[in-house]
């Protein structure tokens, strides 16, 4: 995996009253011969699953036993009410529900709502963001001797990310660029994806792509959820009690709409981006 490259600039925009999460952030590497490692979940989370957080405890051990990097936090970023997904559960609930999910079935993740409660940001721009936040910001992780590293961030997805990047279109060069060639990603296979011809179709930035295999396959979903508790069924034991109870409490997805997929609503959002640059450049050029 190569080293982080300088911090790009950029202006952010923070939703109100925000503070980013550091509770559990690692202060001190623990191997001095490591570079630190944050890894940065994106998603409707609607709602947060198992299998969310099964991803990062592979990526963790994937980490440790193929690379030089060493795991300092993770975090869970749900996506902006402004996702334009259909039937996406407001930004409150779902925070709320990768809260209860994180602090207590875990003990190194944490949720950050930077993204959540603030217009739709770019996939790209919130890797910038972690990027500012963790090494602008706080100047890294330090070392055992005190000196500081900077962390590298990376983003963690299913199998269905990677499949809607190879699709011509849905995402800017730029941005696939940028998350795929500056960051670098570590995908979760899912049940029956084949992702070798997804894979290769990014093949510029295949050093970057890490994938790891399931070896307790499992291929619970939001949107399976969803439809079980539209039928009245149990989700117990798909879901983290705390998460369960919460749904129960408020009466959530009782009248949940028809729902694509996560990939379904991340391709629009992404395809709606693209028309408002497409739109600014011709204003540009013709003024």
């Amino acid at each position: 995996m190569s080293s982080a490259s300088p911090p790009p600039t950029r202006e952010f925009t923070n939703p109100p009253n925000y503070q980013f999460p550091t509770h559990r952030l690692a202060r001190v590497l623990r191997n001095p011969e490591k570079q630190p490692l944050v890894l940065v979940a994106c998603g409707s989370f609607s709602p947060v699953t198992y299998l969310h957080l099964r991803m990062f405890e592979m990526a963790k051990d994937y980490v440790r036993q193929n690379t030089d990097l060493e795991i300092v936090g993770g975090y869970l970023s749900p996506v902006s009410d402004q996702y334009k997904k259909p039937g996406l559960l407001s930004a409150h609930h779902r925070v709320n529900m990768c809260n209860l999910a994180a602090e207590q079935t875990s003990q190194w993740l944490m949720v950050d709502p930077w993204e959540a409660f603030q217009s739709y940001q770019r996939t790209a721009v919130v890797l910038d963001h972690f990027d500012y936040e963790i090494n602008t910001k706080r100047g890294g992780i330090e070392g055992p001797d005190g000196t500081r590293k900077p962390a590298r961030i990376m983003l963690l997805a299913g199998s269905d990310l990677i499949a809607t990047m190879s699709e011509p279109g849905v995402w800017s060069e730029a941005d696939l660029d940028h998350i795929l060639g500056r960051y670098g990603v570590l995908i979760i296979e899912r049940a029956g994806a084949d992702m070798d011809q997804a894979i290769d179709s990014l093949s510029r930035w295949r050093h970057n792509i890490h994938l790891i295999h399931q070896l307790v396959q499992n291929d619970v979903s939001s949107t399976k959820v969803r439809l079980f508790l539209r039928r009245g069924l149990s989700v117990r034991y798909l879901l983290p009690a705390p998460v369960v109870d919460y749904i129960e409490e408020h009466g959530l997805y009782m009248d949940d709409g028809p729902n694509a997929s996560a990939a379904s609503g991340a391709i629009a959002a992404e395809k709606e981006k693209g028309k408002e640059k497409e739109t600014a450049a011709s204003s540009s050029s013709s003024s």
